[in-house]
C-alpha cells in the first residue's frame, strides 16, 4: 500500500528526516531531497553519504559518529554540503537500536542536531523504514527536522481503500493518465496499496496507452496481473453485476490455481451475497439512494444512528467494512431482498453439499453460481 505522508516544519531548514514503512517511498524522496539541497557546481564534495545499513549494534554506532564527523567538518573550499545519513536500519526496536552503544551514540547525534552544532552551510538528511516513535531521538528529530513519514498503507484497517485510491489518482495525474470510477477501484484492489506496484502498473498502462490517457476497466484486467486477492475481488464484482459468464470463469481460475471450493464459498461469494443483502436491507429501511461511488455509501452510513449499523460486518479494528457495503449498494439495485434471502440459503446447501458428499467441487459451485445470477 500504499502510503500515509506526514510533514512537520523545522525550526531549522538545514534538517530532514525521511522515514517511514513505505520503503521504496522513502528512498526516493530522500534521494529527491538529497540531490535537490546539494549545492550546484559542488561536484562529489558537496555530497556525503554515510551507508546506515548496519550489520551490528558496534557498526550501527560508528555510522553515527561518522555522521556527527561529517556534519561538524567545514564544507570543501568554503562551499556548502549535505550529509546523509542513508537507510539507517538502527532506530527501530532491534537489538541493534536497543543497545547502549547505538543508543549513546543517537544521544549524541540528537545533542548536535537539536544544538545546531554544525555549520550553516551543512544540510543534514536522514532516511530510514523502521523507526520506533517512541524513542527519545525520533521526538528530537520530529522537533528539529523537516520531518516526511510514508507508511503503507495497512489494508486490514478501515479507510485504506480511500486513501490508495487519493494515492493513485496522484500518481496517475503526474502521468496524465485519467482512471474511470470502476477501472480505479479495481487498480486499487488489484494493487492493494503497494506504491511499488501502483508506479509498476502505472508505467506499464502508461506505455500501452500511448497517446491515449483514458484508462478503462478492461485495460486493468488485460495488464495489471491477477493475484489471488485480485481474482476474488472480480469474482465478488461480477456476482454483484449479475454477469454468469464472467463469475463462471474466475471460479474456474480460482480452482485451476489450487483454491479450494470451500475457500472459494467462505471467501468470494458469501460474503457478496451477505453484503448484497445488507446494503439491500439498509437502503430500504433507511431510504438510502444507490451510489455512483462507494464512499457516498460510506458517508450514508456515517450519519445513521449507532443502532442502525450495530449489526454490520466489523474488520479487524472493530471498524465497519464500510467500502464494500458501498461496493455491494452499487448493485443491490439488481437484486430482489427474497433472492438475496434464498441465495443465502443455496450458500448453506452447496457448503453442506461441497464437506458431506463426493460431488464434483465445480459443478456445485456453478450450479450455486447459476441460481444466485439467473433472473
Amino acid at each position: 500500500m500504499p502510503k500515509t505522508s506526514a510533514k512537520t516544519k523545522a525550526p531549522t531548514a538545514s534538517i530532514h528526516g525521511v522515514v517511514g514503512s513505505d520503503e521504496m517511498e522513502v528512498k526516493r524522496v530522500a534521494a529527491e531531497l538529497a540531490e535537490k539541497l546539494t549545492p550546484a557546481g559542488s561536484g562529489d564534495f558537496g555530497l556525503e553519504i554515510i551507508d546506515g545499513a548496519a550489520d551490528n549494534a558496534e557498526q550501527a554506532a560508528a555510522r553515527v559518529r561518522s555522521t556527527i564527523e561529517a556534519l561538524q567538518t567545514l564544507p570543501f573550499m568554503g562551499g556548502g554540503k549535505v550529509v546523509w545519513l542513508k537507510n539507517a536500519n538502527f532506530l527501530g526496536d532491534t537489538p541493534a537500536g536497543r543497545s547502549v552503544a547505538v543508543t549513546d551514540a543517537l544521544e549524541e547525534l540528537a545533542a548536535v542536531i537539536s544544538a545546531g552544532q554544525f555549520g550553516p552551510d551543512v544540510a543534514f538528511v536522514l532516511s530510514a523504514t523502521e523507526v520506533d516513535k517512541r524513542r527519545t531521538f525520533y521526538k528530537i528529530l520530529n522537533k528539529v527536522a523537516e520531518l516526511q513519514v510514508f507508511d503503507r498503507l495497512d489494508s486490514s484497517r478501515s479507510g485504506w481503500e480511500e486513501a490508495a485510491i487519493e494515492t493513485v489518482r496522484a500518481r496517475a495525474k503526474k502521468r496524465k493518465l485519467r482512471f474511470d470510477e470502476d477501472a480505479l477501484e479495481l487498480f486499487v484492489m488489484l494493487t492493494g496499496g503497494d506504491t511499488r506496484q501502483i508506479d509498476n502498473e502505472l508505467e506499464k498502462i502508461d506505455v500501452y496507452l500511448g497517446s491515449k490517457r483514458e484508462v478503462g476497466i478492461n485495460v486493468v484486467r488485460e495488464l495489471v496481473p491477477l493475484a489471488r486477492s485480485g481474482v476474488i475481488f472480480e469474482l465478488g464484482n461480477a456476482l454483484a453485476q449479475r454477469d454468469i459468464e464472467r463469475a463462471l470463469r474466475l471460479v474456474r481460475r480460482l480452482l485451476d490455481q489450487g483454491e479450494s471450493a470451500i475457500g472459494i464459498l467462505l471467501v468470494a461469494i458469501i460474503p457478496t451475497v451477505r453484503n448484497l443483502l445488507l446494503a439491500k436491507d439498509l437502503m430500504e429501511r433507511h431510504k438510502l439512494r444507490a451510489p455512483h461511488v462507494p464512499f457516498q455509501f460510506i458517508s450514508a452510513l456515517n450519519r445513521l444512528p449507532a443502532q442502525a449499523t450495530s449489526h454490520l460486518p466489523r474488520k479487524k479494528d472493530g471498524s465497519i467494512n464500510a467500502y464494500t457495503l458501498g461496493l455491494a449498494a452499487q448493485h443491490a439495485q439488481r437484486f430482489e431482498t427474497d433472492q438475496l434471502v434464498d441465495g443465502l440459503s443455496a450458500c448453506l446447501e452447496a457448503n453442506l453439499k461441497i464437506v458431506t458428499t463426493q460431488l464434483d467441487h465445480q459443478v456445485i459451485l456453478t450450479e450455486l453460481v447459476v441460481k444466485l445470477l439467473q433472473r
